[in-house]
């Protein structure tokens, strides 16, 4: 289908079917969020279960979004010519199949593999999912609207992750967290043919695939090998690993520049606003998983709550995080998005920075204020990222430009665990003779208090420092958003190309 078929085959502007396939969007959407952070309250019983080694479990955690940063922006493009309708579904397909093979994983590898099918299965969700608002929305304002509750579900679903891993750890196995997405795929599956617009660019050239595999072959041997300096030190093996990584991404840069249909459109980051967003959402999920993931291990391997104890300290952050996403884009509108994004960068770094205040035996109260003020922050800038990818690209690129945003988004938040989750574990392995994680540590000391507090002291001295290097970064973010960027990025209510 055409551009000018897909504006055609559009449901009318504010009709029924816009909004039910805007609801019908959501369903992905959710699932791919939750599944960032669901299991950062179920590592501790799958430790036991599955007794991965230190590395194993960060593989767990990250090579899901590693495998969507890399993925994106080479969906987004794929959906523009193939029909995002097409690719959202086979992806809803594969996204489904790898979740049952988590859920039945008999070991640490097989569920890292499925964890990387669920990658590429994700990676297809977003950037389809996202473009296709500007079918079903072709007016600006309702498009802005239907943004911010996209955005919405997209960072509430993140913030809500470890909630629902909780009340399933409850009651059922660690599995269970990821066979919650099979209902919900299956409505996705046999209501989207119905309910969403096909939507392909006619005018876009075949996809160029040496760009496909030097964009995945760039990325993940450089976070690997950062990975691993984190984790065990800069050694050769880590040296060469990264320089391949940068040399390969370097590659890809030099290839985008001479392609006419380049795989990523580095003409959009000529725009500062474009790039004050892109820096925002990776910065601001960088501290954002970080914080998420290290409160999680805090609140039970630290305070002793169990898994649904700890998810209920998690809702007052969901809750700030969903209803400012859905007002970021009248805040952005009212105060210009310059100062916008610098106060939302702010917010979220005060809130981390409040995470000093908590304690081995205290300091809960901090927790929750931090994480919560951190929210509201997360909640606007996030929104802002989303309707800046949408509303300044042509409608035929709007694929490929929500592949970047997004892969900033995913790429921040495998940063985040991987750079200032290894952050805290290396404090943590500095602070005595543990073994390689807090939890660990406690199942192997049995009787010996003394060596459990200390662990737990220790733990709590690398969270403060990973979320202090966050919320640097984000106050550094701030200070560029509001001195390098323009007093408004482009409104979402211009129209679409």
């Amino acid at each position: 289908m055409t551009d000018v078929e897909a504006v055609r085959a559009a449901p009318a502007v504010g009709s029924r079917r816009a909004w039910l396939g805007l609801a019908v969007l959501l369903l992905p959407v959710l699932l791919v969020s939750m599944d960032i952070s669901v299991l950062f309250l179920a590592m501790p019983t799958l430790t036991v279960d599955l007794d991965p080694s230190a590395a194993q479990q960060l593989w767990i955690l990250d090579i899901y979004g590693f495998l969507i940063a890399g993925l994106l922006i080479t969906m987004g493009n794929l959906g523009d010519r193939i029909g995002r309708r097409n690719i959202l579904l086979v992806g809803a397909t594969i996204f489904g199949i790898a979740s049952v093979l988590a859920a039945f994983a008999p070991s640490a590898a097989v569920l890292i593999i499925a964890r990387a099918l669920m990658g590429v299965g994700g990676a297809t969700l977003l950037p389809s999912s996202l473009a296709l608002i500007s079918s079903l929305f072709p007016d600006a304002r309702e498009r802005a609207a239907a943004i911010g509750v996209w955005t919405a579900f997209f960072a509430g679903g993140s913030a809500v992750g470890p909630i629902i891993g909780g009340l399933l750890l409850h009651q059922f196995w660690w599995g269970s967290v990821f066979l919650i997405n099979i209902p919900v795929l299956l409505i996705l599956l046999a209501l989207g043919p119905f309910v969403l617009p096909e939507h392909r660019a006619g005018v876009l050239g075949p996809l160029d695939l040496p760009s496909v595999a030097l964009s995945i072959g760039g990325i993940l041997p450089l976070v690997y090998g950062i990975k691993h300096i984190a984790a065990e030190g800069l050694d050769v093996e880590a040296i060469v690993i990264s320089l391949v990584g940068a040399v390969i991404l370097t590659a890809f840069v030099r290839r985008q520049r001479h392609l006419d249909e380049p795989l990523l459109d580095l003409r959009l980051f000529s725009r500062a606003g474009f790039s004050v967003a892109i820096g925002s959402s990776l910065v601001g999920m960088m501290s954002l998983a970080a914080m998420s993931y290290l409160t999680s291990i805090y609140l039970q391997s630290v305070t002793g709550r169990d898994p649904l104890a700890a998810a209920v300290l998690g809702i007052p952050m969901a809750v700030a995080v969903f209803i400012f996403s859905m007002g970021g884009a009248r805040v952005g509108q009212r105060f210009g998005a310059r100062n916008s994004f610098a106060f939302a960068l702010a917010a979220s770094a005060v809130g981390n920075l409040m995470l000093l205040g908590v304690g081995v035996h205290g300091g809960i109260w901090w927790y929750l204020a931090g994480s919560t003020i951190a929210g509201i922050g997360y909640g606007i800038a996030f929104t802002l990222v989303s309707d800046v990818a949408v509303s300044s690209v042509p409608a035929e690129r709007a694929g490929s430009a929500v592949g970047i945003s997004e892969t900033s988004f995913e790429l921040g938040n495998a940063l985040g665990l991987a750079l200032l989750g290894s952050l805290a574990a290396l404090i943590f392995r500095s602070g005595g003779d543990y073994a390689a994680t807090l939890g660990e540590t406690i199942q192997h000391a049995g009787a010996n208090t003394a060596l459990i507090d200390s662990a737990r002291e220790s733990f709590v001295s690398g969270m403060h420092i990973a979320t202090a290097v966050g919320a640097t970064l984000l106050l550094a973010m701030a200070l560029i958003a509001l001195f390098a960027s323009p007093r408004r990025l482009e409104p979402s209510t211009a129209s679409v190309h």
